[in-house]
């Protein structure tokens, strides 16, 4: 395992700026997530430490050591990429070989290391199968075994379970975690897939145009979400624009169309000004359906549509504010509603995160 910093690096693209000024910390044995919207840097930023890409400023560090123009294979990484780059006429065996081939090692300890490779994915007894045999999970698995084989001192994967159905998404991820917990491996991940972050990531790293956005565990990322484009890119969000109109210590009051909220700042180097034009950014599994008005951050409406989804009921509320989105976890029953009704949404003071406007 290896620990990475980024310090300063900057990547230009003709008069695009890539990346600016970027400075990153990942920890030995650390699985590390990269997200953001598509341009925002993130394949970019995985290249550049990769060795694929030579960053026209700045330095990449391994375990403190300059690899700055060093080449992809003299940093001792592996990728895995998006579409697998298999070879189509060589089986598993020799697929998963091609790195160690390459690198002249000894036939016997070749097999050796295939063989331990091959059963460490769980492909154990397909070594001679040809790849166009295989299903998508297994030609994935087929990937990862070829990446591991090399005995990497670090692992980047880009887009790599995208071509995936859910359910072997859902698998491989996990399989990805074990195997990098297990061996001890530092892994940098590139993913447009909030739910696979939010489940495996040890620490993640949102991008907008170059720049973090943000950088934390995922649960900090999830709940304390620093700006409008990290509270709506991880998971689902209300949005409730508005002004301060006064503070009590961690407790902020918000003046909006539909009545006062109470909340706390995302950012805590952050503090708005009373009268400041702010956002509300609360989570629809934070909002509560109820028939009659609650005594703190309660918003009316109709209800124009519910939908039930087995272990959850999502509901849209139409408030003097705009729609407002509610999900119900495990509901009993699904309410139904109509123009003349009205009902309330309430979200409890922790749950409503206050973001720049």
């Amino acid at each position: 395992m290896v620990s990475i910093k980024t310090r300063g690096l900057v990547k230009r693209f003709g008069d695009l700026i890539a990346l600016d000024q970027l400075d990153l910390d990942i920890e030995a044995g650390e699985l590390f997530f990269l997200l953001g919207p598509s341009g925002c840097g993130k394949t970019t930023l995985l290249r550049s430490i990769a060795g694929f890409h030579i960053p026209d400023e700045g330095k990449v560090l391994f375990d403190g050591e300059d690899v700055t123009k060093l080449p992809p294979h003299k940093r001792e990484t592996a990728m895995m990429f998006q579409s697998y780059a298999l070879w189509p006429h060589m089986n598993v065996f020799k697929n998963v070989a091609f790195g160690l081939e390459e690198r002249k090692v000894e036939k016997s300890e070749i097999k050796r290391r295939v063989e331990e490779a091959i059963d460490m994915v769980k492909m154990g007894g397909l070594g001679q199968r040809k790849i166009n045999q295989l299903s998508g999970g297994q030609q994935q698995r087929v990937a990862l075994a070829r990446a591991l084989v090399v005995r990497p001192r670090c692992l980047m994967l880009d887009e790599p379970l995208s071509n995936l159905d859910a359910k072997l998404r859902i698998e491989m991820r996990t399989e990805i975690r074990r195997i990098c917990k297990e061996f001890g491996l530092t892994a940098i991940y590139v993913t447009h897939d909030q739910k696979e972050a939010l489940s495996i990531a040890d620490r993640m790293a949102i991008l907008d145009g170059g720049h973090f956005a943000q950088i934390g565990a995922p649960e900090e990322i999830y709940r304390n979400p620093k700006n409008a484009l990290v509270a709506s890119f991880i998971g689902e969000t209300n949005f409730i624009a508005g002004e301060v109109s006064g503070n009590d210590g961690d407790s902020w009051t918000i003046s909006t169309k539909i009545g006062e909220f109470m909340g706390r700042v995302g950012d805590p180097d952050w503090k708005p000004e009373n009268v400041e034009k702010v956002q509300l950014s609360i989570r629809p599994e934070c909002l509560s359906l109820l028939q009659s008005e609650s005594a703190t951050n309660s918003m009316a409406g109709t209800l124009v549509e519910s939908i039930y989804l087995g272990e959850t009921a999502q509901y849209s509320l139409k408030t003097a504010g705009g729609v407002v989105r509610i999900s119900e976890l495990n509901p009993r029953r699904v309410v139904r509603g109509d123009k003349e009704h009205t009902f309330y949404a309430s979200a409890d003071p922790v749950d409503v995160v206050i973001v720049p406007a």
